[in-house]
């Protein structure tokens, strides 16, 4: 903000005062310093333990996998709140598209649609009627794309015009090619995201940590491809984060409490390592989002038995 000039004539200072007082404006004050810098970490409420991470503007939102409710942070000055009871029904993967949150079931296989005002819910949509385990979740080319950990599959969810989709709308996508789905009980599909080109969806593996990518449309639609990942094994994977100005993919590797930065080529078909992002406040972080210069993570504590009163917090780290 530029300096006020100032008053160096009586009369003019006179006759600008009498018209404030006229007029009912403001005395002009000292320009405020610059904004504080935003919290490092967000507290979120006792026993909540959170899984996923969504931001729109300064605003994030977090999934409960104990109830399944949201809770609204404002990155600005880290207060916030729980937007309403949840549902009884986990709360893990979640994205934000315009006013709407779309958000995994985990073992429910359910997924729902969420005011992200007022965490109402505005739809429930029935994806699986066997075993699965709804995890995450990706917005690309006007769909919402689901992992299932437990089958070799995803689900598409068109947003069609009010982004409140129904159950009929659901499509199922087997993954072929090249996939390897892991022994039973073990985690296969987890985190997800999109490519630079946005051509094609790139799905973590976390057992065996491969990364593979998935076309969307076309005769090779669910025909995956594993993408060749040079420098490092990608055992753990969870959330992901595309930053398509860097070709630079974020992937989480949850136990390991570090995040693996991966340099892309444009199709998404080769990854090679670029560093790792970590911090000593990490504690199985699990899902990551972007606002400003910042990435922020939740802690899920996995290696903690989660009791009514055990603490969670997410934690925002300055992008390398």
């Amino acid at each position: 903000m530029r300096p006020l000039p100032r008053l160096v004539a009586a009369t003019v200072a006179a006759v600008t005062a009498v018209t404030a007082v006229t007029l009912g404006a403001a005395v002009p004050t000292v320009a405020a310093g610059p904004a504080p810098a935003p919290p490092d970490r967000i507290d979120l409420p006792h026993g909540f333990q959170p899984e996923g991470i969504a931001i729109a503007g300064p605003s994030a939102y977090f999934g409960s996998l104990a109830d399944g409710s949201i809770y609204a942070a404002d990155l600005r000055t880290g207060e916030g709140r729980r937007l309403r009871p949840g549902p009884g029904v986990p709360a893990v993967g979640l994205k934000a598209e315009g006013s709407k949150l779309y958000v995994a079931g985990g073992p429910s296989g359910t997924a729902r649609v969420v005011d992200r005002a007022t965490g109402r819910v505005l739809s429930t949509l029935r994806l699986a009627r066997d075993e699965s385990f709804v995890n995450d979740v990706v917005i690309a080319r006007g769909a919402a794309w689901f992992t299932d950990s437990t089958s070799p599959r995803l689900w598409r969810v068109p947003l069609g015009r009010d982004g409140v989709p129904r159950t009929a709308d659901v499509r199922t996508l087997r993954l072929r090619g090249e996939w390897r789905q892991p022994e039973a009980g073990e985690f296969g599909a987890n985190g997800i995201s999109r490519t630079p080109d946005g051509t094609a969806l790139l799905v973590v593996e976390s057992t065996g940590g491969r990364l593979y990518r998935v076309p969307m449309r076309g005769q090779r639609t669910g025909v995956a491809e594993r993408v060749r990942v040079s420098g490092v094994r990608l055992t753990n994977g969870d959330g992901m984060l595309l930053q398509p100005a860097d070709d630079l993919l974020y992937v989480v590797l949850n136990r390991r409490n570090k995040v693996a930065l991966l340099g892309l080529d444009d199709a998404g078909r080769t990854a090679s390592k670029r560093g790792f992002l970590t911090s000593p406040d990490f504690d199985v972080p699990t899902t990551i989002a972007r606002w400003r210069d910042r990435v922020y993570l939740p802690n899920a504590r996995f290696t903690t038995t989660p009791r009514p009163g055990t603490r969670y917090s997410a934690y925002g780290v300055p992008q390398p």
